[in-house]
């Protein structure tokens, strides 16, 4: 398909356009081979039975339309049509990405596996007897090149962007593109079956026309299900969305597809999470000037950590295992752990890097589809915070400041494949998905993580962060620099929990059945530190510090001890993103 992609602005008027072919992004892969993984259930195949429906990964595509924004801030976008689908299967939508990207993506073609199709003249009896794809009825055009001058056409080139009217009972899952105002065949897509699919959200902008041509606006997000984590059962297409207008992101035409297989067979086994691990372990690098480094929980146990509870004004030593800690339950409030009494406090702060190993979360994410190794690292004492206030820099004493340090950095592993897909960055309490293609690698297909200063925040790159306003330089800092300090996760690790598995490979360690805090409530106001700082600010900068500041998270204040990784919202949800 021979797409229309007359595109670039050289100067002048806007549409003042000399005229260059664009062939789109260059395709990406990994720095090495990926090896041949243990042997299992369908972990890797290439395809996924989702219940009525088999789906297979498609990677291979035809580009159909590319629009380079070049003027404007806006990037420009690639269009693809998947090729080389398998028979019997049927595409279910194109496919998109910026053109700032490497090509790495992919969308499912789909295969039914439901009953036959009732015989002329019979109507089936129950929503479930229908096949579980349909050809679309027809299509709407959403959107295309056609509603423009012809000097626009002349920069953004040919593009018609097409919704399929399903029938009566079935969703659209994909929009299909073509580089012509006629439309597509209807046996180009299929919709599929309404009970097989869930509600999908845009996410991720692609393509927005707006400040280049805000008269004609366009854009274009990917999609995700809606609902994501343990428990959800939507699986991405890989498809996108668009639209001429702004649009709820929880309110779109098309659907993701549901994962009705209760036993989630495309996820790896216990062998094959070891063969990932190793495969793809990030090595995670401190600072050079970090003193508060992470240790085992059974050294931090061993050397004195203490277990409190209210009234009670002596704490109890903490076996190596964790077994005397309270178990199950909630935050109540009634227990907290805390440093040595012994004079070794300041010692235990520092950490022991030599026993230090990443504990292992692994869990099914979008719908079985993808499988999330979240490791999980552990530091006796996180330091205390440094503020950034233009050129100046102020080292604090206290704000940031609390006893034990929970963060992790969650790996996402394609199941199709076995691909390492993206890693997710915690930074306090939030964080950052970056795709494969965006990581540091320090050997084979091992990623680097940085991990900042005092704080112990992730980070894909080396570099200053700043936790609060940039444009103004005003917030908290966050140093990531590579060093000799360092623990290896590919080998260094343990796996602490996988309840899909149903078996029992993974026996959860006592220590993470407590939900209580991690560390005692600060007594003092570390508020009324950073007021100090502010008191000593020109007025005319007061106003805007004040307001950068009551934005941090109330965990940069640690008023309150951290909790377990179990008490996160992303042990069973997705990573916030």
């Amino acid at each position: 398909m021979q797409a229309c992609n007359w595109l670039c602005w050289t100067g002048g008027s806007e549409f003042d356009a000399a005229c260059d072919e664009f062939n789109g992004p260059e395709p990406f892969s990994l720095p090495s081979p990926i090896p041949s993984w243990p042997p299992g259930k369908g972990f890797a195949q290439g395809r996924m039975c989702l219940g009525k429906l088999e789906v297979y990964r498609v990677t291979d595509f035809e580009k159909v339309w590319s629009c380079n924004l070049v003027k404007g801030k806006s990037k420009g976008a690639t269009f693809y049509r998947p090729i080389g689908i398998p028979n019997g299967f049927f595409c279910l939508g194109h496919y998109a990405q910026p053109n700032d990207q490497p090509l790495r993506g992919f969308v499912l073609v789909a295969k039914d596996l439901s009953t036959p199709e009732p015989k002329l003249g019979q109507s089936p009896k129950r929503v479930t007897d229908l096949p579980a794809l349909q050809k679309p009825l027809n299509y709407t055009l959403v959107w295309g090149s056609n509603e423009w001058s012809d000097e626009s056409q002349a920069l953004f080139g040919c593009g018609y962007f097409w919704l399929p009217y399903p029938p009566k009972g079935y969703k659209a899952v994909g929009f299909v593109v073509t580089n012509s105002s006629d439309k597509p065949s209807l046996e180009e897509v299929r919709c599929v079956r309404a009970d097989l699919t869930e509600p999908c959200a845009s996410h991720g902008l692609i393509l927005s026309t707006v400040s280049t041509l805000p008269k004609f606006p366009f854009r274009v997000w990917k999609t995700r299900p809606c609902h994501r984590g343990i428990e959800a059962r939507g699986v991405p297409v890989g498809t996108f969305y668009c639209s001429s207008y702004f649009n709820s992101s929880e309110d779109l035409s098309i659907s993701c597809l549901k994962n009705s297989e209760p036993s989630l067979h495309a996820m790896p086994n216990l062998d094959q999470v070891h063969a990932l691990i190793k495969h793809y372990g990030p090595t995670v690098y401190f600072h050079p000037d970090e003193i508060y480094l992470p240790s085992s929980l059974s050294w931090f146990f061993d050397n004195g950590a203490l277990l409190y509870k209210r009234d009670e004004a002596r704490g109890e030593p903490i076996d190596s295992l964790g077994s005397n800690l309270p178990q199950g339950g909630s935050n109540d409030g009634k227990y907290w752990l805390d440093l040595p009494s012994n004079g070794d406090e300041e010692w235990v702060k520092l950490g022991n890097l030599e026993s230090a190993e990443l504990y292992v979360h692994v869990k099914p994410a979008l719908g079985g589809s993808f499988t999330d190794i979240a490791m999980w690292i552990f530091c006796p004492f996180n330091g205390p915070a440094t503020i950034k206030i233009g050129m100046v820099n102020v080292a604090l004493s206290k704000v940031g400041q609390h006893v034990c340090d929970w963060e992790h950095y969650t790996l996402r592993i394609c199941n199709f494949s076995g691909e390492l897909w993206a890693i997710y960055f915690s930074q306090h309490s939030g964080g950052e998905w970056v795709e494969a293609w965006d990581l540091e690698f320090v050997e084979n297909n091992r990623a680097i993580i940085y991990s900042s200063k005092s704080s112990h925040a992730s980070f894909a790159h080396p570099g200053n962060y700043l936790q609060g306003d940039n444009k103004l330089g005003i917030g908290v800092r966050n140093d990531a620099e590579k060093s000799d300090l360092f623990v290896d996760s590919s080998v260094r690790y343990k796996i602490v929990s996988a309840e899909y598995s149903g078996e029992d490979w993974v026996k959860e360690p006592c220590w993470l059945q407590y939900m209580r805090e991690w560390g005692p409530t600060i007594v003092y106001n570390s508020r009324s530190e950073l007021e100090k700082i502010i008191s000593l600010l020109p007025v005319l900068v007061r106003f805007s510090v004040e307001n950068i500041f009551n934005r941090l998270p109330m965990e940069l204040y640690g008023e309150e001890g951290p909790t377990g990784p179990k008490e996160k919202n992303n042990w069973e949800g997705d990573e916030r993103s």
